[in-house]
């Protein structure tokens, strides 16, 4: 993965996928890629609203920090390997956007807590214009990020955001979105 910006200290950003040259995205659908079931329903909508609206797709993967000063060596390595890891999972997923929505994924990964990172990201990036998530139906609920929303999250982000309902099908996403 391309490196356009890596800032050092607790927070550290990369980012590809810079906007096509000539071409205006009027939206920017973000997609949070977590290890979720329904995270791939989330990017089932995404990459179909992208391609109805000519927009484009974003997805961010954040790495949470392992944090011990006691074992600082050995942390340094462990996120080394989460950084190459979240990097390859959304190298694998840029074609798979690029094939449902018809243009290339601006991709970001970001360390810190989601929750955190996730509204950097938004108020950093003025190109996002819908956060899309969706929301589990396991014992855990509905999902930390659209459990977040409940209690607060939306009304800190500076733009709307989308919750695919639990159990939506491939085929309910395509007559929707």
């Amino acid at each position: 993965m391309e490196e356009d910006e890596r800032e050092t200290g607790s927070e550290q950003t990369s980012t590809t996928g810079s906007p096509t040259p000539g071409k205006d995205h009027h939206r920017t659908f973000l997609v949070v890629v977590d290890n979720t079931e329904e995270m791939a329903a989330a990017l089932a909508f995404a990459c179909r609203r992208a391609r109805a609206t000519d927009g484009r797709v974003a997805l961010l993967r954040v790495i949470e920090p392992q944090g011990s000063q006691v074992f600082a060596f050995i942390d340094k390595l462990m996120s080394n390997e989460a950084w190459e890891e979240a990097e390859q999972l959304l190298q694998r997923m840029a074609a798979e956007v690029n094939r449902r929505s018809g243009h290339m994924p601006m991709l970001y990964v970001r360390e810190g807590k989601p929750v955190d990172e996730l509204l950097a990201l938004v108020g950093e990036e003025p190109t996002i214009s819908v956060l899309v998530l969706a929301a589990g139906s396991g014992k855990d609920g509905p999902g930390p990020l659209v459990t977040a929303c409940g209690g607060g999250l939306t009304s800190k982000l500076r733009v709307p955001v989308t919750i695919v309902p639990a159990g939506m099908t491939e085929e309910d996403i395509q007559r929707l979105a």
